[in-house]
């Protein structure tokens, strides 16, 4: 039984053994060996790899996907004119070289952005300053997004990794000059305001004052053609009571004697009765009775 139990002890230990001379490596990751703490081997193919059991041999895995690093705080960068801006970054990067990452890093890529994060900001300072507010929030982004990539590069490089992006994700001013734009914004908008509610003023002044002399000339030109037609009108008639003057002198007589008498008459309550069998007239007092 002693012997069985040594046996089977004994397959145990090969056996931990030999499944510590294995390991897979993933294809997001990079496979680092280390031999007595030293690099010796750095495998990118995946698959299932040998190597010497512990301590004779480690192995560390080192992340090879593409990474996003934000900006860890807010800083004001100040532009050409002096003026405040806070600026919210974001890189995407990546290890391509893993002896290098480690040697200057290690194996945590938290201790690569930690070394990056002031890299960026100090790129990013440079590119800034160069510039006013109105080209940053407008022209200019992408220009100053490709000069801090090109910055960035070579110290990259040193570092073992590859900058794939640099992204400015928002531009605004500080807090302490928010305010005071906010205030000649403010009044910015009420001049002009008031500028355009003096302006429709004038306007409507010039508009009445406009559809008042429309008026009168309409008015004007209204009266001259009603003058125009009653003169015209005038003449018609004095035409007519000259032809029937000429055909008929009885009634031309008649006609005279019926506007003489209505010359001479003031009282209104009178009422004048022609009887038209005679050539002469009667009237009747207060508008009521019969001829006589």
């Amino acid at each position: 039984m002693n012997r069985i139990g040594l046996m089977g002890v004994g397959a145990m230990l090969a056996l931990m053994v030999g499944s510590s001379t294995l390991f897979v490596v993933d294809q997001r990751n990079y496979a680092v060996v280390y031999a007595l703490g030293e690099i010796k081997e750095v495998i990118t193919e995946p698959g299932l790899k040998f190597k010497l059991p512990p301590p004779l041999q480690n192995v560390k895995f080192i992340d090879r996907r593409t990474q996003t690093l934000d900006s860890p705080e807010t800083r004001p960068i100040f532009t050409a004119e002096k003026q405040s801006l806070v600026i919210d970054w974001l890189i995407k990067w990546r290890v391509t070289d893993a002896r290098q990452f480690i040697r200057n890093t290690g194996v945590d890529l938290r201790n690569a952005e930690v070394r990056l994060s002031p890299i960026v900001q100090a790129a990013l300072n440079e590119e800034v300053t160069k510039r006013t507010v109105g080209t940053m929030l407008s022209s200019e982004r992408d220009k100053v997004m490709q000069g801090v990539m090109k910055r960035l590069q070579d110290d990259a490089k040193n570092f073992g990794i590859e900058v794939v992006d640099v992204r400015i994700k928002r531009v605004d001013f500080a807090s302490t000059v928010t305010e005071s734009v906010y205030r000649r914004m403010e009044s910015e908008r009420k001049r002009v305001a008031n500028e355009l509610r003096s302006q429709g003023a004038a306007d409507g002044e010039k508009i009445r004052a406009d559809a008042d002399r429309q008026r009168e000339v309409i008015l004007a030109e209204a009266y001259r053609e009603a003058q125009k037609i009653k003169g015209l009108g005038d003449a018609e008639a004095s035409s007519i009571y000259a032809e029937s003057f000429g055909r008929d002198p009885q009634f031309a007589n008649f006609y005279r004697s019926l506007e003489a008498y209505r010359a001479s008459f003031r009282n209104k309550t009178d009422v004048m009765v022609v009887d038209p069998s005679s050539d002469f007239f009667r009237v009747m007092r207060g508008g009521s009775g019969s001829a006589k």
